[in-house]
C-alpha cells in the first residue's frame, strides 16, 4: 500500500463524513462537499493503486528468468 492509496482512502472518509453531516443539517452545499471529496480521494486512489500495479509488474519483470541465446 502506498501513500496516495491510503490518502485517498482518509479523502473519501472525510467526504463521507461530510455528506452525513450536510444531509443531517439540511445543507446541500456540505453535502456537495462531501461528495467532491469523495471523487477527489476515489480518484487519488485509482493512482495509487496504478503505480502499485506497475511497480508489482516491474518486480515481476526483475524476477522473471532470462534466456541466454
Amino acid at each position: 500500500m502506498n501513500k496516495d492509496q491510503v490518502k485517498g482512502a482518509a479523502e473519501k472518509v472525510k467526504g463521507k463524513i461530510n455528506e452525513g453531516v450536510g444531509k443531517m443539517t439540511n445543507d446541500p452545499a456540505q453535502e456537495l462537499k462531501g461528495d467532491a471529496q469523495q471523487i477527489k480521494g476515489q480518484v487519488r486512489k485509482n493512482i495509487g493503486d496504478a503505480k502499485e500495479d506497475l511497480k508489482d509488474a516491474a518486480d515481476r519483470a526483475d524476477d522473471a528468468p532470462t534466456t541466454a541465446p
